[in-house]
């Protein structure tokens, strides 16, 4: 019950009228900040993921289940509904269907599922794109997957920059007849772009990020557009801290010098200290610091 309530906070999000930014996480720490801060939604990215687990670079190396599992450990620390991307689905039509199952398990409030080809084929630099009918069987199998109906399902394409804006739209018309609950557009240039697909489609629209002429939330929540995407600042933001952090010390900087380091307060809040203080007073009967 825990997990519909927050795939319906998803759903009211695309329902609504307004385009809100979501926070990116990664992991339960980050998710709880983002819940703190009030953020309506988090996103899970798939580049950011494979950072965080493997420390790689977002070329479909992290595994559906080493992907499910951080969701898991987000899923336990907040209740903040998280949106996943679940790329290619991590196979087949058929593959895609467990990926539903097991990011539905834990506790994904909605996922995307894209028709990029991956991994990247032999011998080629460049995005390319599954057959549009292929992508249909994809969307039809993750909807079948499905055992919460409250489950928020994407469908995801990058074709405007691919193949073009008429492709793009076929692809949405396409996978919008399938049933999903929304569309995602990566790749859009300009607001023709946006204009164009928005008129021809009916769905939410989730954009993976936007040029700075296009930033107005005002102007996307016209378009239909309800998530818009900036990037993973936070994964970057912490990247550098611990970078600079490890420098100092091995550079010889006493800790007690050291910069910007989270005070003992937000790392209690982080943690939860209070909540857990509490349940170790009353299960364990130890007195309350």
């Amino acid at each position: 019950m825990a997990y519909r309530q927050r795939r319906e906070r998803l759903r009211s999000i695309l329902n609504g009228r307004a385009c809100i930014r979501p926070g990116s996480v990664y992991d339960a720490t980050s998710i709880r900040i983002a819940e703190d801060l009030g953020f309506e939604l988090g996103m899970f990215g798939g580049s950011v993921a494979s950072l965080v687990v493997l420390g790689d670079p977002d070329v479909a190396l992290i595994t559906l289940t080493e992907l499910a599992e951080q969701m898991r450990r987000m899923s336990r620390a907040s209740t903040l509904p998280v949106l996943v991307d679940a790329d290619h689905g991590y196979g087949n039509a058929l593959n895609v269907r467990r990926t539903v199952q097991e990011l539905e398990a834990a506790g994904a409030a909605g996922l995307t599922i894209e028709d990029t080809l991956l991994p990247q084929a032999f011998g080629q630099s460049g995005t390319q794109l599954i057959p549009l009918e292929e992508g249909v069987g994809k969307m039809k199998a993750a909807l079948d997957g499905r055992g919460d109906p409250s489950l928020v399902v994407m469908g995801r394409t990058g074709a405007v920059s691919v193949s073009g804006l008429d492709d793009a739209i076929a692809r949405a018309k396409a996978y919008e007849a399938t049933g999903v609950d929304a569309l995602f557009f990566t790749g859009i240039r300009n607001r023709e772009e946006l204009e164009a697909i928005s008129a021809a489609t009916s769905l939410p629209i989730v954009l993976g990020g936007v040029p700075e002429e296009m930033i107005a939330l005002d102007y996307l929540a016209g378009q239909r557009v309800r998530i818009a995407l900036q990037g993973h600042a936070p994964f970057a933001a912490a990247t550098q801290a611990v970078y600079e952090t490890l420098k100092a010390l091995r550079e010889g900087t006493s800790p007690k010098n050291l910069k910007r380091l989270a005070s003992s307060e937000l790392t209690g809040r982080a943690m939860r200290d209070i909540d857990m203080n509490a349940r170790a007073s009353e299960f364990l009967g130890l007195k309350k610091p």
